[in-house]
């Protein structure tokens, strides 16, 4: 696909001095500069340059990280060179690359077919045409679309912008990304907090005027004052911290495809997971084996190495020989043994068939020798409506061998394989997924769709252990207010097993079965775990929770799952499944497994935390200058602070360390409470009363020290001046986050606050800076009373909101 063009410099500057706030600072700097306001001008100029400077630098580093992400996310293709299988990004691919495709990939690049074994693609996103459209060997497969179902091997004959997709991607590439919901409503906030801004600074501009001030002077002061009162690095601060909030959630091998994901990862409350590969280590073994005359077997082997042995020994094992060579002909999974990196046995395919291969193995059967002995000639893939594979196999003597294997109930006959259907229930009560295998021979090549009349085989119970962490990962997400469901497609029996071992099944709990209708309201709020589950049984699932107000999270791995990844809100892909559900899902885990969702949900709360604590000290900043310019005329002040005072101000206070607040760790106990609502305002949950509280008190430190520098003679105005400045830096300190123990503090946020207060105390102390800004030197005891007078409102709101965790805290535990 077509990458779109990289931003060149002098747009993204361009960009910044667009913004309405910077456009009317620009325009008072014409209007000073006519007037010869050399002082005001240059302090203008200052802030603009410094502002654009972080603006722009903020906006590399975003489009930085998500760039890394769209890398790490990149569709990989599956391709032969050097006479092997390689799996390489599709950005590498070059014309003549013999490409293998199989059900659920993404047609990397347009290709020429060699081989379509009941190939069907869904051509949807060059077409439009939602019908899946079948294709033989010879044809083109464009590149965007997907193999729905059978195998398919083509040649690559067009890569990146000349594909099929890359000519229409190349017509949308410099299409802008629409918003996240969080960005719109902090665009929202920023519009009301800019109106407020130009209300009150009409009122101050018409008090100056009324006191005798300059025209001139007042309207530069009001436009000063929008721009100090609003925090219009927001916007900025949000997409950073969203983007590199995302880069650590893939360190961990979590990584979102969209930015809104890692917002809405905070609010979510329920977790609807498959089991194979998610919760389970997806290192299919087959544990046991019972054939069509009922004798049993247990298998012993670990993983998929080829060695293992099986008990009892010895007596005639022909009939365990036949089951082995029938799963091991109807399947189309390859074992690769260790060399290289790899230090194990691996599979190449489905896990459960290469199972059975490893299986045969151990049987005895050597896997290339059989394949060559009895050929495939024709097949029904494995269909997930019916649960069954069937394939057609030309013996040597010139007879068919038909197999088909699947789950038990759609395999077995249930009158004359009643003992099988007992012995397949026996297993799957013990937590093993259970394969029935079914063969005939015929003289006449038959339709693998209507073969004859099929005999049993017998049954293997595959076993695949939970993961080390999965039930301590279940008890995380409980402790953090999310609640985890297992929907899958296994026997109710094997989903009960897995789902007590998991710790979310009590004994008495029901199982919810996909086979005996939509679930309830009643299952949808108590149910835990949910057995032979269809795709659009995941939907209805999906929708009922969401119609109840939750906020859901589904994984998946297969084309089956795709739907449901996309209704959900948020889609969880495994990263060894298939393209088409990494590309319908939001989140992909490279490790597979669901402990990263739930560190991958505290970097949300802690990213959202984060803005929040931005909006609590900027915004009471603003509201304090605000208040400062409103009420200093009526304490005898006409102009509390000069222009260039309140834009010196707004520059130390919410350029670097509104940025470095974004890289605040998480608090204690980010994942022991419960979700927030995605309905709750950015400044809900107290937010609001919380920052007029803080700027009321900020606003009222710095007049009670102006009032009290005038009676004693001292320059009240650089006093306020210096006040205002280091209390909101002190506000910042107050609202930083309390680690846990072994979390290293944010060091960059201390280093920009003690920078930033130092250049603030130098407005009054270097002669250049008293110029520029209009100040008058201040004696150090002086400058120590400002320090500690400005202590004041961050140790207030330190207090309170030490007293306010408190409550919460009691409230929780009553």
């Amino acid at each position: 696909m077509a990458a779109p063009a990289p931003r060149r410099l002098a747009g993204r500057i361009g960009r910044q001095l667009a913004d309405p706030l910077v456009a009317l600072l620009l325009a008072a700097a014409v209007v000073t500069t006519v007037l010869g306001d050399v002082p005001d001008t240059a302090v203008i100029v200052l802030v603009v340059t410094i502002n654009t400077l972080i603006g722009v630098l903020q906006e590399i580093r975003a489009d930085a990280a998500i760039a890394a992400l769209d890398r790490l996310a990149a569709p990989t293709a599956r391709v032969v060179r050097d006479g092997r299988d390689v799996v390489l990004p599709a950005a590498e691919l070059v014309r003549g690359d013999l490409v293998r495709l199989e059900a659920g990939d993404v047609v990397p690049a347009d290709l020429r077919l060699v081989e379509a074994e009941r190939a069907a693609f869904d051509e949807s996103a060059l077409t439009g045409e939602s019908v899946p459209v079948h294709r033989s060997a010879g044809q083109d497969a464009g590149s965007g679309t997907v193999l729905t179902t059978g195998r398919a091997t083509g040649t690559v004959t067009r890569t990146g912008a000349a594909s099929s997709l890359g000519r229409i991607a190349a017509l949308v590439s410099r299409t802008k990304p629409a918003p996240t919901p969080l960005q719109r409503r902090i665009a929202g906030l920023g519009r009301v907090l800019g109106l407020t801004a130009i209300a009150v600074s009409g009122v101050v501009f018409a008090i100056g005027v009324l006191a005798g001030e300059p025209l001139i002077r007042m309207a530069i002061t009001a436009v000063s004052l929008v721009v100090a009162a609003v925090p219009e690095s927001l916007p900025a601060v949000v997409t950073l911290a969203l983007a590199l909030g995302a880069r650590r959630m893939a360190r961990t091998k979590a990584i979102p495809r969209r930015l809104h994901a890692v917002e809405t990862l905070g609010s979510v409350t329920v977790i609807a997971s498959d089991k194979t590969g998610t919760l389970t280590q997806n290192r299919m073994s087959v544990q046991q084996a019972v054939t069509a005359d009922g004798a049993r077997y247990t298998v012993a082997g670990t993983g998929y190495a080829p060695e293992g042995e099986i008990r009892p020994t010895g007596g005639d094992r022909d009939g365990l020989r036949r089951l082995a060579h029938a799963g091991l002909l109807c399947n189309d999974a390859e074992l690769i043994p260790p060399g290289g990196e790899r230090t194990e046995w691996t599979a190449a395919g489905d896990p459960m068939e290469a199972a059975l291969v490893a299986f045969a193995a151990r049987c005895g059967l050597e896997t290339s020798a059989c394949r060559a002995a009895s050929p495939r000639v024709a097949e029904q893939p494995f269909d997930q409506a019916t649960r069954r594979m069937t394939t057609v196999h030309r013996l040597s003597d010139g007879t068919y061998l038909v197999v088909r294997k699947g789950a038990p109930e759609s395999v077995l006959e249930p009158v004359t394989d009643a003992d099988l259907l007992s012995a397949a229930a026996e297993l799957a009560e013990g937590g093993l997924r259970v394969l029935a295998v079914a063969t005939a021979v015929t003289a006449e090549q038959p339709d693998p769709s209507d073969p004859p009349r099929l005999r049993a085989a017998g049954l293997v119970g595959v076993g695949d252990p939970l993961r080390p962490s999965a039930r301590a990962t279940a008890a995380a997400f409980e402790a953090s207010g999310v609640r985890l469901l297992m929907i899958t497609g296994d026997h109710p029996a094997t989903a009960a097993a897995i789902g007590t071992q998991l710790g979310i099944l009590e004994p008495g709990d029901r199982v919810v079965v996909g086979d005996a209708g939509p679930p309830s309201s009643d299952d949808l709020e108590h149910a835990r775990v949910f057995a032979r589950t269809q795709p659009e049984q995941k939907l209805d699932i999906i929708a009922g929770l969401q119609r109840r107000g939750e906020v859901v999270a589904m994984t998946g791995d297969g084309v089956n799952d795709s739907p449901g990844l996309k209704r959900a809100d948020i889609g969880v892909a495994m990263g060894s499944g298939t393209e088409v559900a990494r590309q319908a899902a939001e989140l992909v885990l490279v490790d597979d497994n669901l402990g990263t969702v739930a560190d991958a949900i505290g970097e949300g709360r802690r990213i959202y935390d984060n803005i929040r604590r931005f909006l609590r000290y900027a915004l009471s900043g603003g509201i304090a200058e605000l208040l400062v310019m409103l009420a200093g005329p009526l304490l005898g002040m006409p102009v509390a602070l000069l222009p260039g005072q309140l834009l010196w101000v707004n520059l130390l206070t919410h350029g670097i360390p509104g940025v470095a607040m974004g890289a605040e760790p998480a608090e204690r106990g980010v994942l022991r409470r419960k979700p927030r609502s995605p309905q709750e305002s950015v400044l809900g949950d107290g937010l609001l009363a919380s920052v007029l509280a803080g700027g009321f008190c900020l606003a009222t430190v710095v007049l009670a020290a102006g009032v009290t520098a005038g009676r004693m003679g001292l320059p009240w105005q650089s006093v306020m001046f210096v006040v205002l400045g280091l209390a909101q830096l002190g506000v910042a300190l107050a609202v930083r986050v309390k680690p846990a123990p072994g979390t290293p503090r944010n060091w960059s946020l201390l280093a920009a606050v003690a920078v930033s207060g130092i250049l603030q105390v130098a407005g009054v102390l270097l002669p250049t800076l008293r110029t520029l800004l209009g100040t008058e030197a201040l004696s150090l005891p002086v400058l120590l009373a400002c320090a500690a007078v400005a202590v004041v409102p961050g140790l207030a709101l330190r207090v309170v909101h030490g007293l306010l965790a408190g409550l919460s805290a009691r409230r929780a535990r009553t």
